[in-house]
């Protein structure tokens, strides 16, 4: 009866928090500025910019490159932003930025690929023409002789390592930019891509736009081989003449080069009353129109919408900038970051924009939004989602996922510390890295929402006071609520069914993943200080408390459900059952991991296979997640518990993979 009693008057205490709709009422500012926004927008204007990016960018060549960040450079000008830098990374294939290596620049003035034997149709002989589809050409491919070279084709199977691939043209069933460091040991003239993410696309190809030796762009002391893609149709032709016991030769002719150059981005900024920015960054350099001119074309809107609004008095100036960065992938990211500290100091949020904007009326186009790892949840993940619920108001919907690795979202890595959140959506007809990546495949509703979502978020937390701080936190903190409601769903579900040994092995863990909800609640309400003029208010201490009551609160109903049960078997009573036993745990008791430089570890300098089965940390989840929970002070046992706890049930081996990085040099290991 008493755990019942208090039960009731903590309930009471807390009902107003637990049926708030959403993540907590709107802020009275946010529906009159998303109204505002929205009146400003131009989707045809949008468009047109899309389309002025993807028509430099679809020929993916450092010259291109360069023509996009000037015309990037004078539109943003156009706009009216302020301190408008054409700047780049080098890119001379050697010089390495956290641990990733720069690729060389590289240009292609033609390259054409076709069956010389046995005879076939004009129709079908034709293979690859770049200057017909440039999808057809792999990324950084090398060149050949000016008078062509003729190899034979052959299927490769990486599982047989027998078969003798030197100076043949390897038709693959994989993306060959995985098999690339194989093609170059075993002598490959180059690569023949038959792989696509979608084979119903019988006519088009898939674009590789990797193909380094170790790792994603081509280095210097990487190999030159060709590399072309074919269509589904071309892909099944070439097999048929394979199967017949053919002989099948192919002449394949490129004009193309590698040279230390540099990698262009863009960057400017709408300027606001103080010291402190808001950022905005999405990737150019690639062939399609959904990835990223779409991207590219929402954030130019955005900005020119505001920038519009302010100098028509419709907006007032905010108190932070509102800064724009616009790069290659990752590549240009990590340099600009790496060479402006003080300015990422400065930075208090940013929005990675790097997403389709495909037709409404196909599944899988509406956006979703990723949050930030849980080592450094935000306020702003209950903000971006507010954002959306207002603007949508149910009319589309919208989704939420954990992080992910996979683009430049990276900043929210503890070791450079800006909150990021990514909106992501699918094209409908899944063209990712496709020829058919085109912009008439792109949705103008889609692209206005994009622009408007991103422009509202910008805009609100430029312009935050601590009043919206003050209700950015309550948004954190009804998140952090639900989030505890739920942290025990599966462990409840699985006590009706439970003995007494796990009745008290579940006493165990939903007492661990309370107290880590608890603990990831109270940070995401304490991120919202960096906007606060004051240092620890006290109704910041008032929340947090309130999501211990809360937390305490899971925990008495998480006993009442299992002292219940054990009833049912006649058991007195339950106590935490002890940890189950695991050997990795112990060794990583004493393992303190300290990391040396921000970002995540492709492992460029190590051959794949030399990486003893660890996985490349550019874009395993699992190994960054973890990577961002290594303080220099916690434990790796801790380390571990806090990964499992945000990703599930993993049979990683964290042991064998931070020895591995600590061996090779990356991290280093310290006493307590």
């Amino acid at each position: 009866m008493l755990v019942l009693r208090y039960l009731g008057s903590a309930l009471a205490l807390l009902l107003p928090l637990f049926f708030l709709d959403g993540a907590g009422s709107p802020s009275p500012q946010l529906p009159a500025l998303i109204e505002q926004v929205h009146l400003q927008v131009d989707a045809s204007r949008a468009m047109g910019y899309m389309r002025q990016v993807w028509e430099t960018d679809r020929w993916f060549t450092f010259p291109k490159f360069q023509e996009t960040a000037l015309m990037l450079k004078a539109t943003l000008e156009k706009l009216g932003l302020q301190d408008v830098e054409l700047l780049g990374a080098p890119a001379d294939g050697v010089t390495q930025v956290g641990y990733w290596t720069m690729p060389l620049a590289w240009d292609v003035k033609s390259a054409r690929l076709e069956i010389v034997e046995p005879v076939v149709s004009e129709e079908l002989r034709v293979l690859a023409d770049y200057g017909r589809v440039p999808a057809s050409l792999g990324m950084w491919s090398g060149p050949t002789p000016p008078e062509g070279l003729v190899a034979e084709v052959i299927e490769g199977n990486q599982a047989i390592y027998a078969q003798d691939w030197r100076g043949k043209m390897v038709l693959t069933r994989e993306n060959p930019a995985n098999m690339k460091w194989l093609l170059a040991q075993k002598g490959a003239a180059g690569a023949i891509n038959a792989f696509t993410e979608n084979s119903d696309l019988k006519d088009d190809r898939q674009w590789i736009n990797a193909w380094g030796d170790r790792g994603w762009g081509f280095t210097k002391s990487n190999k030159p081989l060709l590399c072309f893609s074919i269509t589904p149709r071309q892909r099944d032709h070439l097999r048929k003449l394979l199967a017949g016991g053919k002989s099948v030769r192919v002449k394949a002719v490129v004009d193309s080069r590698y040279y230390p150059g540099v990698y262009p981005y863009v960057t400017g900024r709408l300027p606001g009353t103080g010291t402190e920015e808001v950022l905005v960054l999405g990737h150019t350099s690639e062939q399609g129109a959904h990835d990223n001119a779409t991207g590219v074309a929402a954030m130019l809107e955005a900005l020119g919408t505001l920038r519009q609004a302010i100098s028509s008095g419709k907006l007032s100036q905010p108190r932070r900038s509102i800064r724009i960065l616009l790069m290659g992938e990752m590549y240009g990211s990590i340099h600009y970051i790496a060479t402006n500290q003080e300015r990422m100091s400065r930075t208090v949020a940013a929005l990675c924009i790097d997403t389709p904007a495909g037709p409404y009326e196909q599944a899988g186009t509406e956006y979703t939004f990723h949050l930030n790892p849980h080592a450094a949840v935000s306020f702003i993940d209950a903000f971006i989602l507010k954002v959306a619920g207002t603007y949508y108001k149910g009319k589309r919907p919208f989704h939420a996922k954990e992080y992910t690795t996979g683009t430049d979202t990276y900043l929210s890595d503890p070791m450079i510390g800006i909150p990021t959140v990514w909106p992501y959506s699918g094209t409908g007809v899944h063209s990712h890295h496709n020829s058919a990546d085109k912009p008439e495949t792109v949705d103008p509703r889609s692209l206005q929402d994009l622009t408007i979502l991103s422009a509202v978020y910008l805009y609100y937390l430029a312009a935050a006071g601590d009043t919206d701080a003050a209700w950015l936190a309550e948004l954190a903190a009804t998140r952090g609520q639900q989030q505890l409601v739920t942290s025990i769903d599966s462990t409840l579900d699985a006590v009706p069914g439970a003995d007494s040994r796990r009745l008290a092995e579940l006493l165990q863990e939903g007492s661990a993943r309370i107290a880590y909800s608890r603990d990831r609640a109270q940070q995401s309400v304490r991120s919202v200080s960096r906007l606060l003029s004051a240092i620890e208010p006290a109704w910041l201490n008032r929340l947090e408390n309130l999501l211990s009551q809360s937390a305490r609160l899971q925990m008495q109903r998480l006993e009442v459900a299992i002292q219940r049960r054990a009833g049912e078997l006649g058991v007195s009573q339950i106590q935490p059952g002890p940890e189950a036993a695991d050997p990795q745990l112990e060794e990583a008791r004493n393992i303190v991991v300290k990391r040396k430089r921000f970002g995540t570890l492709p492992l460029d300098e190590i051959a794949p296979d030399q990486r003893e089965s660890q996985p490349n940390g550019a874009w395993a989840d699992t190994p960054v997640k973890a990577l961002y929970w290594c303080d220099g002070r916690r434990s790796l046992l801790e380390v571990i518990r806090l990964t499992r706890l945000e990703v599930g049930s993993t049979n990683f081996d964290f042991v064998k993979y931070f020895r591995f990085l600590e061996r090779k040099g990356y991290v280093e290991f310290v006493t307590r």
